[in-house]
């Protein structure tokens, strides 16, 4: 039974370790995209229709 509650606290211990390596490592901002605002405007491509810019239906189809 002493194993189980050694088991345990080892694992909170580790959990606890990696929450705070995860929450140094935003702090630092290791997570943030530096290149990827970059480059985005070359791959911008698509263009924003309105209805008045698209082309309208000939009569016969409607």
């Amino acid at each position: 039974m002493e194993v189980i509650f050694l088991l345990i606290a080892v694992s909170l211990v580790l959990a606890i370790t990696f929450l705070v390596l995860f929450f140094r490592a935003m702090k630092d901002g290791q997570f943030d995209d530096d290149y990827t605002p970059s480059v985005r405007i070359l791959f911008d491509n698509h263009k924003k229709t309105t209805k008045k810019d698209q082309p309208s239906k000939p009569k016969s189809y409607e």
